[in-house]
């Protein structure tokens, strides 16, 4: 009886978060933080795969990093992102900059190691038969490593994009209004519809996330998969 009051409860409060004006308007409203949020997700993963990426491809290529690849992903691993956040509040202040910082470090591991993985195992038979067609280093990259390593590059990128969604939320803790601010409001407060509501809103925002980056890697792999017979 007890539990069924307290679900009851919790319902109420959400409801009550989600249907409060206040929730909605201004700069504290989940509008906003929504952009917010958003904003340094999609910023740190374009700054992630800019590194990231073509490093991967190039040491992949050259069949080299091995040891490299391997420290980066158990540094991905091992590394607390609170750690990050803290070192990066130390380097550049509070608020957006440290925030960013600590999500591109995050997602530089899965987008790296994926890409090195992914180029480094082409089926060497497959590498020779493009070098006896005439293929050149570069076309061979492009025109045949690449689209057969492509899944698994995609797969890299949407692991980082839920990991930065999801845990972009921390930025509230040094100071970065977005979502992640309604659940440390909702603690501090304490208010647990807020802060039942900013992890409801999280969740959300990460499956989408999560969708739209398989949607499009699935797309992607099937326009690649005719291109690399």
């Amino acid at each position: 009886m007890l539990q069924t009051r307290e679900r009851t409860k919790v319902v109420h409060d959400l409801i009550d978060f989600f249907s409060a004006s206040g929730s909605w308007s201004g700069t504290a409203g989940i509008p906003q933080r929504a952009v917010a949020h958003l904003y340094v997700s999609v910023l740190s993963m374009g700054v992630a795969a800019i590194i990231a990426i073509p490093a991967g491809l190039w040491l992949g290529h050259r069949n080299r990093g091995a040891a490299l690849a391997s420290a980066v992903a158990n540094a991905g691993r091992a590394i607390p992102t609170l750690a990050l956040l803290g070192l990066a509040t130390v380097a550049v202040g509070i608020g957006f900059w440290p925030t960013l910082i600590a999500m591109v470090a995050l997602a530089i591991p899965p987008m790296f190691t994926n890409t090195f993985t992914g180029i480094r195992g082409v089926d060497p038979g497959v590498r020779s038969a493009a070098v006896g067609l005439g293929f050149e280093d570069f076309e061979l990259l492009r025109q045949v490593e690449i689209p057969l390593a492509m899944p698994l590059i995609l797969t890299g990128v949407r692991i980082a994009a839920l990991q930065v969604v999801a845990t972009a939320t921390l930025g509230a803790l040094v100071g970065f209004v977005a979502l992640g601010s309604f659940i440390e409001e909702g603690r501090l407060q304490p208010d647990r519809g807020k802060l039942l509501g900013g992890s409801v809103l999280v969740i959300a925002l990460a499956l989408l996330a999560d969708g739209v980056v398989g949607a499009a890697a699935h797309r992607a792999s099937r326009w690649q998969r005719p291109r690399s017979q």
